[in-house]
């Protein structure tokens, strides 16, 4: 695992515990942003930067858990972990619930930090490997003329050549003649990897 591609973002009002984590972090060898409020975070988040949250559940203006809502509302892929004191346990287990990762609680060693981390830059590598072959695979489907897609779908669907030919009303070799230039234009080789492509969300 690398952590040069991942950068840990630390939302906390109190510095105390910002320089702290900070510090426990890029001693570990991550790139590591702190900000003092959830306001403050998102005036510079940007959604394409591979990233995990580190939150704290009670602060002053935003609170921790309506960062996380603004987030949802913003379909952003970061994993969260939420810090919280010992009576904040039942709202992060309510947190985890809407995608959180984990909580800390106060005061948290060393140990599990680095360990919850490092389960959330996988989680946050992998979403963005998943992300950028997702739209790898739209531009390619965007190279298909409307026919090629007509012909794709039907593919898709299970049917055979002649059955595209009759629901097309074309003939079959121009089936064929489409299939081909499907397949090199999707760039791929075997219908299985076809599929893989058609079927991107």
């Amino acid at each position: 695992m690398t952590t040069d591609n991942c950068t840990i973002f630390i939302v906390d009002d109190d510095e105390a515990v910002r320089d702290s984590l900070r510090w426990l972090l890029e001693a570990n060898g991550y790139q590591v942003q702190d900000f003092e409020s959830g306001e403050q975070f998102l005036e510079s988040y940007d959604p394409s930067i591979i990233s995990v949250l580190i939150a704290d559940v009670r602060m002053p203006g935003m609170t921790g858990l309506e960062l996380q809502e603004e987030l949802i509302k913003r379909n952003a892929p970061l994993p969260i972990v939420f810090i919280t004191g010992h009576g904040d346990v039942p709202m992060a287990v309510s947190t985890m619930k809407k995608g959180a990762v984990d909580f800390l609680e106060k005061p948290f060693n060393e140990a599990d930090l680095r360990e919850i981390i490092g389960h959330m830059v996988v989680q946050a590598q992998d979403k963005a490997s998943i992300a950028e072959q997702q739209k790898n695979h739209q531009a390619l489907l965007a190279r298909l003329t409307s026919r090629e897609q007509q012909v794709l779908g039907r593919i898709v669907a299970g049917r055979l050549n002649k059955q595209i030919a009759d629901d097309l009303n074309i003939s079959i070799k121009t089936v064929e003649a489409h299939r081909a230039n499907i397949m090199e234009k999707l760039e791929v080789t075997t219908v299985a990897d076809l599929m893989k492509v058609a079927l991107a969300k």
